[in-house]
């Protein structure tokens, strides 16, 4: 089975890219992040005429996340259980569904806007939940295949970002958010992206402005943690850098993992 993970920024931007990188790649099961639109808005249409199931979770042009999927799509949560609200609103940043044996979760982690502003508080306690759900699961089941997946907005290894100086007092880099990240490998969880690919300054996000992309100057805070029963199917991971170039592309690109049967 082959797993993708691609915050696309915006899925009715960008539907014809993901379709082509579907058939391109022969990708089963793709979790999206930051689709940008409502429920009603998604769509549904091209991805079920290419043999894929969809779901998805969204209220507005904000956040939003989905799994397709072409190897069976069940039990489809739309939070995790405790998942924190930000306000009075639980977040579309969370989409778990089972596919092919798989219990993937699509996750958008909060950005945290700036260290101190009660986005950056709510984004480690998001964090820390979400750890918390996770090594329960293995608690329950040790065998479990479980992938957690998505734009996890944390750079763990100052090697992650084009320049640390830059980042400094900046979120993502911050002890707190790294700490929050590596937590989920003492929950039982091995990140499987850096496990295969471990090359420094080797990114899955360059923003748009000040030539980011042409410069190599990027973020890698695109990640798969996998419980060990998953982790022990790995056969491959990449990363797709060339879906970042062209016209309409992503500032994110696509992280694929091959598991075997």
């Amino acid at each position: 089975m082959r797993l993708a993970t691609w915050n696309i920024n915006s899925v009715r931007a960008r539907v014809d890219r993901a379709i082509a990188f579907l058939e391109r790649t022969g990708t089963d099961v793709l979790a999206l992040q930051e689709t940008k639109c409502a429920d009603a808005q998604f769509p549904v249409a091209p991805f079920e005429a290419a043999g894929y199931e969809v779901a998805h979770v969204g209220v507005n042009q904000w956040n939003g996340v989905a799994v397709v999927s072409r190897v069976g799509l069940a039990d489809v949560e739309t939070s995790f259980p405790g998942q924190p609200a930000f306000g009075e609103q639980v977040e579309a940043r969370a989409l778990g569904a089972t596919c092919g044996g798989v219990r993937v979760w699509s996750l958008y982690v909060p950005h945290g806007r700036e260290v101190g502003d009660p986005h950056y508080t709510y984004k480690l306690r998001w964090l820390d939940e979400l750890r918390e759900r996770a090594a329960g699961w293995l608690a329950d089941d040790p065998g479990a295949q479980v992938a957690l997946v998505g734009d996890w907005n944390v750079a763990p290894l100052d090697t992650d970002v084009w320049d640390v100086a830059y980042f400094a007092g900046k979120t993502h880099v911050t002890p707190a958010e790294r700490d929050a990240f590596a937590a989920f490998g003492a929950a039982g969880y091995t990140e499987v992206t850096r496990e295969a690919i471990p090359a420094e300054h080797t990114y899955t996000y360059w923003d748009y402005q000040r030539l980011r992309f042409p410069r190599n100057q990027g973020m890698r805070i695109d990640f798969a943690y996998l419980s060990p029963a998953a982790r022990a199917r790995v056969t491959g991971v990449a990363i797709d850098r060339d879906e970042r170039k062209g016209k309409g592309a992503s500032d994110h690109v696509p992280v694929v993992v091959d598991l075997a049967d």
